[in-house]
């Protein structure tokens, strides 16, 4: 790993997530969590605060180690117990059908093999388990996509592999899940950056 992405990249993705205008998006997405809860992409635990009582235990993903000491501090304060593992979503080193919520906040972009990350997850949830997601993604206008093709190889470098033009909804049903609700639009900032996919499915 380099020295940008080990030393800099956390500091970078837990500043920029820190963004008042995602608290509206946690609030909601977060708080419908419940059970066994695995969150794919934990990062710094900014997620932590938004859990409601429902959650009885949430085990959090991440590639990064430094992100991952980060939550320490956070997980003190909460009452369900919290399990932190440093892994990838591509090989998620749990059983088959085990978890009750998976949670995806702004993370589906940066997953290398994203179809891989997306079978390991219907994989682990239980047959009438949720997938509950908000993701950036592709815009449904010509013009914006066309600036996202264009910027995502420069931003994958930049971004800790972020891809600005990913189609979620798309992803998702190929990928074996049913989408029971799905809100899209724009949210405040440029728009190759700020499309949004928010809602949930379930495995199909």
């Amino acid at each position: 790993m380099s020295f940008y992405q080990d030393r800099i990249l956390p500091y970078l993705v837990h500043m920029a997530m820190r963004n008042e205008t995602l608290a509206a998006y946690r609030r909601r997405v977060v708080s419908a969590a419940a059970g066994r809860i695995l969150e794919i992409g934990i990062g710094s635990g900014l997620n932590l605060p938004y859990y409601s009582e429902r959650a009885t235990r949430v085990i959090g993903l991440d590639p990064s180690a430094k992100l991952l000491s980060m939550v320490t501090e956070t997980a003190k304060l909460k009452a369900f117990p919290i399990e932190l593992v440093k892994g990838s979503a591509e090989t998620i080193p749990l059983e088959d059908h085990t978890i009750d919520t998976v949670l995806t906040t702004w993370t589906l972009c940066t997953i290398p093999i994203v179809s891989r990350g997306l079978a390991e997850m219907h994989r682990v949830l239980k047959p009438g388990g949720h997938l509950l997601f908000v993701e950036h993604g592709r815009s449904p206008d010509a013009k914006v996509r066309r600036w996202q093709d264009r910027l995502t190889p420069i931003w994958k470098c930049i971004g800790g592999g972020c891809h600005l033009n990913r189609a979620i909804s798309q992803l998702l049903e190929q990928s074996g899940f049913r989408i029971d609700r799905i809100e899209m639009g724009y949210m405040k900032g440029p728009k190759p950056m700020t499309f949004m996919y928010e809602g949930s499915a379930r495995p199909g």
